[in-house]
C-alpha cells in the first residue's frame, strides 16, 4: 500500500504544527476504538502448522532430559501423554520417531519384575552436543538479545523467571541464568533465587551498538546503499485479496508518517494513549518480534511483560489495528503474533542463525523417519520371499502328490 505526503505537504507549506490540526485531535482519541477486522492468512498459519509434528518431538525429549539421570519408565511416560499433547499412546509415537531414545528393561526394584525404561539415544546425545556447540558460537548473539530486552524495559530490569519462561521463543539456552548470565557481569546483574518468582536481571551497562532496532538498522543500509539519507520507517504490506475501509486506509497513511519512537527511547514522559506511544508500543513489539526465532511469539507471552514494557490491557488489539505490519494467527488454539515482512510464502526470508539447531533436529529425525522406512522395506521384502517360499512349497506339494497319484492309478 503506498501512502500519499499530501498532509506532510500541507504541513510544510503552511508552517503549522501538527496538533493545531483538529483531525489529529481526532486521531489521538480514536486509536483504542479503530476498529479492523481479522482476516485469515493461509500462508502464515501454514508456518506455524508445519512446525507442529517436529515441536510435539522436542516437548517429549525435553520431558525425559529434565528427568532425573535422564531416564524415565515408559509407564510414568504414557501417564503425562495428555500433558505433552499426544493423540497416540507414547509406545506408538516411539516407534514413528526412532532414533530418539533407546527402550531397554530394567527393574524399579531388586526382586521386581523388569519393566520398560525410556532413555536419550547415542544419536539424540550426539545432537545435543551439537546444540552446546551452536550456543557457544551464537554467544555474542545471545548476549545481544538479552541487552536488547533489557534496553527497551521500563526500568532496565526484567523478571528472571519470566525469561525462563520465553527462552524457547528467543533461542536462549536452558543454562542462561547459570552459566550465560555470569559470564557477563559488565552485562548483567542477577537479583535473587531464580525460581521464587522474586528475581530480576538488570541492565549494568547500556551499549549504544545495541540501542538501534532493526527498523533503525535498516534505513542506515539503505541510506549507504542510495547516498540518500533514509528516515526509519515500518514496512506495511497486505498480502493480494485482502482489503480494508476507506477511513483507515487514510488512518493508517498519517500514522505512518508520524516520526519513529525508537523502542530503545525513553518514553516515560509520553502519555499511553497518545499517537506517539502508539508509535512506540509498535516499535516494540516489532522489535521484539524480530529478536525472536521465528518472528512470532504467543499473544500470551508477551502480555507476561505487560509491566515492563508498559503495555496496556488492550495492547493485542494492536497486531489487528495494523494488520500491514503483523498478523494475528488463531492456529493451534493461540493467538501468535506474527511480523509479515519476515515471510515470504509462509517461508521466513532472514533466518536467525540459532535456527540451525531446529535444522540439526530435524536431520535427526528425518534420520530416525529413513532408519524405520528401511526397516519396512525389509520386512516386507522377508515376507514377499516367505510368501514366495510358501507357493513353491505348495507347488512342490501338489507336483508330488499328482505323481502318488498317477502311481496308484498304475
Amino acid at each position: 500500500m503506498q501512502f500519499s505526503n499530501r498532509l506532510v505537504h500541507s504541513l510544510r507549506s503552511t508552517n503549522r504544527k501538527p496538533h493545531e490540526y483538529g483531525f489529529f485531535m481526532q486521531f489521538k482519541a480514536s486509536i483504542s476504538s479503530l476498529k479492523v477486522a481479522w482476516r485469515k492468512d493461509p500462508k502464515l498459519d501454514q508456518a506455524i502448522e508445519s512446525d507442529k509434528k517436529w515441536k510435539q518431538c522436542a516437548r517429549v525429549v525435553k520431558e525425559v532430559l529434565n528427568e532425573p539421570g535422564q531416564v524415565i519408565s515408559l509407564h510414568y511416560l504414557e501417564k503425562r501423554r495428555e500433558r505433552l499433547g499426544l493423540q497416540v499412546k507414547i509406545k506408538t509415537f516411539l516407534d514413528w520417531n526412532p532414533g530418539l531414545f533407546d527402550i531397554y528393561l530394567d527393574r524399579v526394584r531388586p526382586k521386581s519384575e523388569p519393566v520398560s525404561f525410556v532413555r536419550p539415544s547415542e544419536r539424540l546425545r550426539q545432537f545435543l552436543e551439537e546444540e552446546s556447540r551452536i550456543f557457544v558460537n551464537n554467544e555474542s548473539l545471545l548476549v545481544s538479545k538479552l541487552c536488547k530486552l533489557l534496553m527497551m524495559s521500563k526500568d532496565k530490569v526484567v523478571s528472571a523467571d519470566k525469561l525462563v519462561q520465553v527462552k524457547r521463543e528467543f533461542g536462549f539456552p536452558n543454562d542462561l541464568l547459570v552459566n550465560l548470565v555470569p559470564k557477563y557481569p559488565e552485562y548483567f546483574n542477577l537479583i535473587g533465587e531464580p525460581g521464587e518468582g522474586k528475581s530480576f536481571l538488570q541492565l549494568v551497562k547500556w551499549n549504544p551498538e545495541f540501542a538501534k532496532s532493526v527498523i533503525e538498522l535498516r534505513a542506515e543500509e539503505e541510506s549507504r546503499l542510495t547516498g540518500i539519507r533514509s528516515r526509519p520507517a515500518f514496512n506495511w504490506k497486505l498480502p493480494p485479496g485482502f482489503f480494508i475501509r476507506k477511513e483507515v486506509r487514510e488512518w493508517i497513511r498519517d500514522w505512518m508518517e508520524l516520526p519513529y519512537v525508537s523502542p530503545y527511547d525513553d518514553v516515560l514522559h509520553l502519555d499511553q494513549s497518545s499517537r506517539e506511544m502508539e508509535k512506540r508500543n509498535v516499535g516494540v513489539f516489532h522489535e521484539l518480534l524480530s529478536l525472536s526465532l521465528y518472528k512470532r511469539v504467543p499473544i500470551p507471552i508477551l502480555g507476561k511483560f505487560s509491566d515492563e514494557y508498559r503495555f496496556s490491557n488492550a495492547f493485542s488489539n494492536v497486531f489487528t489495528r495494523h494488520s500491514g505490519i503483523f498478523y494475528t494467527s488463531l492456529k493451534c488454539g493461540i493467538k501468535t503474533a506474527m511480523l509479515r515482512e519476515a515471510y515470504k510464502d509462509g517461508e521466513l526470508i532472514d533466518r536467525d542463525p540459532l535456527l540451525e539447531i531446529k535444522d540439526k533436529f530435524l536431520e535427526l529425525l528425518a534420520e530416525g523417519h529413513k532408519q524405520k522406512d528401511e526397516l519396512l522395506r525389509l520386512q516386507r521384502e522377508m515376507v514377499q520371499k516367505d510368501m514366495e517360499m510358501m507357493a513353491v512349497s505348495n507347488n512342490d506339494l501338489d507336483y508330488h502328490k499328482c505323481e502318488e497319484e498317477e502311481d496308484a492309478v498304475i
